[in-house]
Formats: C-alpha cells, sequence, structure tokens
C-alpha cells in the first residue's frame, strides 16, 4: 500500500482516552538522549501533564545491558526486553532513541503495528525506512514523530510539515551536522590543517572515537534525505542523496576561499531542479561547499547548525541552534512525545507523511552548479587560453580568472558561472590531462 493510498483510506475519526487520563510512555534506550529524555520528564511532569491534559507515566525502560548502574531510574522500571515491553497493553507511546538501523527498524515497526504513536531521533533509520514507517503509521492510525532526527532542537520538521504547508519550497540548504563544522570552523579562524582539527574536535568531545559517519558526510546525508522528503512530498532515501565528506578540505583551501571572499562549509543542499522543457526533479547532496562571507550560513559557528529554506511566498527563512547533544536532542524528543500524547488524550492524529508530489529524483550530472578551481600550471604564454578552451568546449562560461605566482609554476584560481556538474566534471578530467596542467589543487563547489 502506497501512503497516498494509506492516507485516502484510513479513519481519521480517533476519539482519544479523554482529559486528565494518563498516557503511558516506553523508552527504548539510556543513554546520552535517553537520560535527558528521563530526566526532563521527571523534572517537568506538572508542566507537562498541563500541556497535554493528562499525565505522562514511564512504564518502562529498555536497554541492552542490565548490569550497568541506572541512575535516577527505578531498578523495577528496566527490562532488556523491548519487545515486551512495546507489547503492554498500557503503552501508548514508545521513544526510541537507540540508533543504529535494523534492530530500531523491528522495534519500531512492531510498536506502529501495535498501535502505538512512535518518536525517534533516529535519522538513519528515518532516511532508510521513511516508506514503510509512514505506510505502518498510516495503516495503524497512529503517530510517527522524528523532529529529533534532523537537527535536535531545531524545529525544522514541523516547520516543514505544518508552517510552510501552504507555501511551494524551493531550496534547503544548511549546515547539520555539528563535528564537521567545528573543525572547518576551526580550519578558518586558527590556520590549523584538518588532521589538527580532528584531534580537536575529538579531544573536546564533537567528535566521536570513530569519525567517518560525519566527516565522510554520512550523517548529514541522511539528514538531506529527510529534509528533501518533507519539503518536496516525495520520497527521497538516503541512497539518493549525493555525498561528499571533507576529509579532503586542506588550510590551503580554507586560505583560497578566505582570499575569494568565501568560507568552507559541508552543506546539505535539497532543491527542485527544473530541466529545459519544464520537467521537475528534486536533488539532494552532501558536499564541502564555498559560502559567501556575507551570508548568515558563513556565521555559524563551533559546532552549531542552522538551515536556510527558500520558498515561493515566505521568501528566505534560517533556522539556527544546537543540532545535537542529549539535553537539545531531548527537548525535541519531548516535544514530540507532548504532541503525540495530546493525540491519545484528546483524539487525533498529526499530519503523517505526504508524497503526492512523487517527482523523479535528479541525475546528479544534471544538477547545475559552479566550481572553484584551484591548479597549478606551467608558466608560459598561451596556457590561459589554452585552459579556457577546455572549459568553453563544454559551454562552461568563467566567471573570475586570478593568476598567482607559484614557484617556477603559476597558480590559476578559476570561478565558473552556473553549469551542470557533468560538464563540469568533465571540464576538470580534461584540465588534469594537460600536459601543461601539473595539479589540480581543488575543487570546491559554491553554494549560498
Amino acid at each position: 500500500m502506497t501512503a497516498t493510498t494509506a492516507n485516502s483510506e484510513r479513519s481519521t475519526f480517533n476519539p482519544g482516552k479523554g482529559a486528565g487520563q494518563p498516557v503511558g510512555i516506553a523508552i527504548l534506550g539510556h543513554g546520552t538522549v535517553g537520560s535527558e529524555v528521563l530526566r526532563l520528564m521527571g523534572e517537568h511532569s506538572e508542566a507537562f501533564a498541563h500541556r497535554i491534559g493528562g499525565p505522562l507515566e514511564l512504564k518502562g525502560v529498555a536497554v541492552s545491558d542490565l548490569s550497568k548502574p541506572r541512575e535516577g531510574v527505578d531498578p523495577e522500571l528496566i527490562t532488556d526486553d523491548a519487545m515486551s515491553l512495546i507489547e503492554r497493553d498500557d503503552v501508548d507511546i514508545v521513544v526510541e532513541v537507540i540508533g543504529g538501523i535494523e534492530y530500531p527498524r523491528k522495534l519500531v515497526l512492531a510498536a506502529l503495528n501495535a498501535g502505538k504513536s512512535v518518536v525517534t531521533a533516529n535519522k538513519a533509520l528515518v532516511a532508510a525506512h521513511a516508506d514503510e514507517l509512514a505506510d505502518a503509521a498510516d495503516a495503524a492510525n497512529v503517530d510517527l514523530y522524528f523532529e529529533a532526527a534532523v537537527a535536535a532542537a531545531i524545529p525544522v520538521v514541523g516547520m516543514l510539515r505544518r508552517s510552510l504547508a501552504g507555501d511551494n519550497i524551493q531550496r534547503i540548504s544548511g549546515i547539520v551536522n555539528g563535528t564537521t563544522n567545528f573543525i572547518l570552523d576551526a580550519m578558518d579562524s586558527t590556520g590549523a590543517n584538518y588532521d589538527d582539527a580532528l584531534a580537536e574536535a575529538t579531544a573536546l568531545g564533537y567528535a566521536e572515537a570513530d569519525p567517518t559517519a560525519d566527516v565522510e558526510g554520512h550523517d548529514a546525508a541522511s539528514k538531506a534525505a529527510i529534509l528533501a522528503s518533507l519539503g518536496f512530498h516525495t520520497r527521497v532515501k538516503f541512497d539518493d542523496v549525493h555525498c561528499e565528506g571533507i576529509t579532503g578540505v586542506t588550510a590551503a583551501d580554507i586560505e583560497a576561499a578566505r582570499e575569494a571572499g568565501y568560507t568552507i562549509k559541508l552543506l546539505a543542499i535539497c532543491e527542485r531542479v527544473t530541466d529545459n522543457e519544464g520537467r521537475e526533479a528534486v536533488s539532494a547532496r552532501v558536499h564541502p561547499t564555498l559560502v559567501r562571507r556575507e551570508h548568515p550560513l558563513a556565521a555559524v559557528n563551533e559546532s552549531y547548525n542552522a538551515i536556510f529554506v527558500e520558498a515561493e511566498a515566505a521568501g528566505s527563512l534560517m533556522f539556527y541552534g544546537n543540532g545535537a547533544g542529549g539535553a537539545p536532542t531531548a527537548s525535541a524528543v519531548l516535544g514530540d512525545v507532548v504532541g503525540a500524547a495530546r493525540n491519545k488524550v484528546h483524539g487525533g492524529r498529526a499530519p503523517g507523511e505526504n508524497t503526492y508530489a512523487n517527482l523523479p529524483i535528479a541525475d546528479f550530472g544534471v544538477v547545475p552548479t559552479r566550481y572553484h578551481i584551484d591548479m597549478e600550471v606551467v608558466d608560459r604564454v598561451g596556457v590561459l587560453s589554452e585552459v579556457a578552451a577546455k572549459f568553453s568546449a563544454r559551454g562552461v562560461s568563467l566567471k573570475t580568472v586570478r593568476q598567482e605566482e607559484s614557484g617556477e609554476n603559476a597558480r590559476l584560481i578559476v570561478v565558473t558561472h552556473t553549469a551542470t556538474e557533468a560538464d563540469l566534471s568533465a571540464t576538470v578530467e580534461e584540465l588534469s590531462a594537460m600536459p601543461d596542467v601539473k595539479a589540480i589543487n581543488s575543487v570546491i563547489r559554491l553554494g549560498a
């Protein structure tokens, strides 16, 4: 059953438990986020009861290791049998903060199929299996919330689902990974190389012991898939997102960007792409991007996140804040819990997935972009015109060309006008094959 079919066939009547009735909560996971969710639930229980119309009652916490101490949690509530906890009749909402994909997928589907609403902070799960989860939620007429899956406390999912539901979104771009933003900001502000900036991020706790998911762009790609799906009413999965990380960014790249009036950010970019015949498609990509110094995204420093939305009627909007961490993520999780609990008490259901547009995913080669190319060439008369001819042959026009001395060679820094990714990529390959081009130091796309 497709989401569209499910949306049209499901019953929209959900009478609710009634004002004052308790809402049973099961939490799967007690790590950084899960422990903060429990702490905030306890500290603000009275306020939540007023906001919901009935109290939240913790029914259990599922963990993988019963031997670990769980400070602040009644031992009677801790279990290593998550499935049995999910299946209890007194559980109304399941909160999944485990992480990973396959095991959480099994648990979340079981919860939805059992008629429980689900709140998850798991971006990898949502990006990989949004269609399956949405269909299960529709079939059971329950809520599936995942505000915390994109940028922790930044309310971008709710904004796309509700606040901008009356508008047409053209483009979403943003910094959605705090680790990579910290590294690039450190390189920009101190002149550090990548390895030193990564070491600092690790020492300060911004980077994991294995930072691969962050620095290779995988974390941001999961979030880009979610943003594109919501923004363009089209199912976009992780595998649909073109992904490049920051491991190849050098201190020389940062300095060249600065000299040209840019900074480098790892951006998630989701946009509508229209071909020459007016056919629309969706592009979702993650890669290091040159951002103009005067653009609001350029000022997003340290581990902060920001998402820039361009809509037809609303114009340009930016959402900024903590995009990671236990407390910010728990804030978003609990916002979803309050929403789902209100529906359990008073009836109704939040807006679910809507993929009515069903746009195709654009081939990366047709995506329009601009390049900043830094190369070493033989310093002789005529080389510049030969290089320019390679761009011209592909229909790529040059916006600026700067030449500097570089030992026995010359350094050429070229900024192009907009062309397709395929034409620009082919041009770079042809430049690399020229005998007088000694090195392509870097190729970075221009964005905001």
